[in-house]
């Protein structure tokens, strides 16, 4: 990979993939691998789909790309759809090209249209890799820290008696921009109460709440979205990855009220794909597939499979010091030693015998996002290898 600028902060291990079916890859010496992370957290579906590819050549056949004043009705049978899927019917979508734009439109929609400085977020909180949600400077973002909230052992909800909720400028936030779960690939989840408080308190004085489901959405936390483990109703959402199955196309959603502010007040933004139909045909066609072979039931009857594998390997190895999870996004936290870190090795001897993970660059934490569609002998034949690394201390 002498001629490419790699991913920053991780090695590639394995440089000559040639082909890829469902969950498993194959180098270019025929030997395979189980594909533990959907990529980048990208096919729920696994990989070269049947129908993935039959609706990217049948639309690609058609038109896989329109212009500035021409367009598809494609665009906006998916759109209906995805507006359907969040209870926005009577909103507005927008198709674009990855999960960080999408996050990013969300952005500069809520900025454009909030009577109030400042968006609010987790201090944790990962939007991607441009744009005011990537940069978050003090005169636009009130970064909170909730690691004090964990053990909060007060009973009603979130108020003016915690030191750490009075310090927060609701007066100055017209927004809050929410990550159910990932923190920066960490998998850990804020308190649902300070969540519900938080909302509760910012739509009470008409402020917004935008969702990034970029990698909880489709499926991955064992719901459609991360956001209906807290029992929200966003204004705003962005998605990603997944709703691609590897294809990149993205979508943000507006409810309608959004979207009726959104006309008074327009975000000057245009891009080339912007709204192309082989994206949005893409994404209608991954929420067809999802829906019609019941996936997000099939990822939590996996997720609980692999979660009580992990439980029996981490009481009989003593080196996993926590594990956490919501459907198939799991963390997984080793106790490292003095050498090269137990972690890394594990991770690089897991790659050589077959199964392909993330390590979070620099941290003792793996990070499994298997697809929905991953089989059960995958699953079996990784707790077997993972647990017999452990105890040989790789």
């Amino acid at each position: 990979m002498s001629d490419i600028i790699w991913l920053s902060g991780h090695e590639c291990l394995v440089d000559d993939i040639v082909r890829a079916e469902n969950c498993t890859l194959y180098d270019i010496r025929g030997k395979s691998y189980v594909d533990l992370e959907s990529g980048v957290w990208c096919t729920p579906l696994g990989h070269g789909h049947p129908e993935m590819l039959e609706v990217m050549t049948e639309q690609a056949a058609r038109i896989a790309h329109t212009g500035f004043c021409y367009a598809s009705d494609e665009v906006e049978k998916s759109a209906r759809e995805m507006l359907t899927l969040h209870g926005m019917t009577g909103g507005k979508c927008v198709f674009l090209c990855s999960g960080s734009e999408s996050v990013e439109y969300g952005v500069r929609v809520a900025q454009s249209v909030s009577v109030r400085p400042l968006l609010m977020t987790m201090a944790d909180s990962y939007f991607g890799a441009y744009g005011s949600a990537r940069r978050k400077e003090k005169d636009a973002w009130f970064c909170f820290d909730w690691a004090g909230c964990v053990d909060c052992e007060l009973q009603d909800a979130c108020g003016d008696k915690c030191e750490r909720w009075a310090a927060i400028p609701f007066d100055k936030i017209g927004g809050f921009l929410f990550e159910p779960g990932s923190a920066s690939g960490l998998v850990r989840f804020p308190p649902a109460k300070l969540i519900r408080s938080i909302v509760t308190r910012i739509k009470a004085d008409d402020g917004l709440l935008l969702v990034n489901e970029v990698t909880t959405g489709l499926g991955r936390t064992g719901k459609w979205f991360g956001y209906e483990h807290y029992g929200l109703s966003p204004d705003i959402v962005a998605m990603g990855k997944g709703i691609g199955n590897g294809y990149p196309v993205s979508v943000t959603a507006l409810a309608p009220h959004v979207a009726q502010r959104l006309a008074r007040h327009p975000v000057p933004y245009a891009q080339s794909h912007m709204n192309d139909p082989l994206g949005a045909a893409i994404a209608h066609r991954v929420l067809t597939v999802i829906r019609r072979e019941g996936l997000i039931a099939r990822g939590r009857e996996i997720a609980a499979l692999l979660m009580a594998g992990l439980a029996a390997v981490q009481a009989r190895t003593g080196v996993i010091t926590a594990l956490r999870s919501r459907g198939l996004m799991i963390a997984i936290e080793l106790q490292d030693d003095a050498r090269v870190s137990l972690t890394t090795r594990t991770h690089q001897a897991l790659v050589q015998r077959g199964y392909i993970l993330a390590q979070r660059p620099g941290l003792n934490v793996l990070r499994l996002d298997p697809a929905l569609t991953i089989e059960k002998k995958d699953i079996e034949g990784f707790l077997d290898v993972f647990e017999d690394l452990l105890i040989r201390g790789t």
